[in-house]
């Protein structure tokens, strides 16, 4: 079967942008791992790896400097659209946003934008109970100390596809 298609869909600025030049470096039922440089270059951030963990409903990216640094891991709390005809998915981010940095410190971020949508009608609170039910996993996660077997897979999967 050929890859799929992805897009992604934001809220805030409100854009969809296709993921031509993103590589899928695996797949399964439940997982979509990527590779891929920044879509608008930025001063710090270069390129990247991400997981889209399709049953939890966030997404997981190591967020890279140009020299390889790690500047930090960056989940975002997503839902997905996929459309079968096209082979083609469509990750929404519903703001929420989880930064792990290399030192171990967390910081949760954009949890205002949230009530900012909700607030002016662009997010409806049916669309945001399953997101709130995935912040509130993953960070169970995190503080449980399981983390590491998330940047453990996504570090295989990458390393794996590493040429040298």
């Amino acid at each position: 079967m050929d890859k799929p298609v992805l897009y992604r869909k934001r809220i805030i600025p409100e854009e969809i942008i296709l993921l031509d030049k993103d590589e899928i470096l695996y797949s399964d039922e439940g997982h979509i791992v990527t590779r891929w440089n920044t879509i608008r270059p930025k001063e710090i951030l270069d390129h990247g790896c991400s997981c889209y963990f399709l049953k939890e409903g966030f997404k997981v990216s190591k967020f890279y400097r140009k020299d390889g640094t790690l500047i930090y891991w960056y989940c975002d709390i997503i839902n997905y659209s996929y459309d079968p005809v096209e082979n083609s998915y469509v990750f929404t981010d519903l703001l929420a946003d989880v930064l792990i940095y290399p030192d171990g410190k967390v910081e949760v971020v954009d949890v205002g934008e949230i009530a900012d949508a909700l607030t002016d009608g662009t997010l409806t609170v049916e669309e945001m109970i399953p997101a709130l039910r995935s912040l509130d996993k993953l960070l169970g996660i995190i503080y449980s100390g399981e983390f590491g077997t998330i940047q453990d897979m996504i570090n295989r999967i990458e390393e794996k596809n590493t040429s040298s």
